[in-house]
């Protein structure tokens, strides 16, 4: 049975504010395992170093996993579609060719959610970089290498 997808519904509602922060998550086709190599996954943290220098988004934390990512960043003058729809291009452009594959590499859409003023910034940070952890790909947050956050 094929996977449908809601990209569409993820769309309703999306606000982008300039200042806010707002933990991100795009995930590779099929759940396919791309950024399973260091190397990989080095592509698409350099996508988010591009986005900072640019000035579009300040990170404040991500983990890229195999097949996903995720990324706490403070959005800047940007909508956070135009700064995904880079961060997916330009990830697909160099991950294709590092590859040496064709074809869409990310799904349609991806999930935002604003975090609010009262949430504590760290245990969203704490909880992005443990994911390795709890996915089993690590024994311990510092085992894994394709993580960072502003505060550890």
């Amino acid at each position: 049975m094929a996977t449908k997808h809601h990209s569409h519904q993820l769309r309703i509602g999306r606000h982008s504010e300039s200042g806010q922060i707002y933990l991100l998550t795009a995930v590779i086709v099929n759940r396919h395992p791309v950024c399973s190599s260091f190397s990989a996954g080095r592509i698409v943290v350099d996508a988010f170093r591009k986005a900072q220098q640019e000035r579009l988004a300040s990170t404040l934390a991500f983990v890229v996993m195999p097949d996903h990512f995720h990324w706490l960043i403070e959005l800047q003058d940007i909508s956070l579609s135009k700064l995904m729809g880079r961060t997916k291009s330009r990830t697909t452009v160099a991950l294709n060719r590092e590859l040496r594959r064709e074809g869409p590499l990310w799904q349609p859409g991806f999930h935002d959610r604003a975090i609010r003023k009262e949430e504590d910034l760290q245990a969203v940070a704490r909880y992005i970089v443990a994911n390795p952890v709890r996915a089993g790909l690590a024994g311990k947050v510092g085992d894994y290498p394709l993580w960072d956050a502003t505060w550890l």
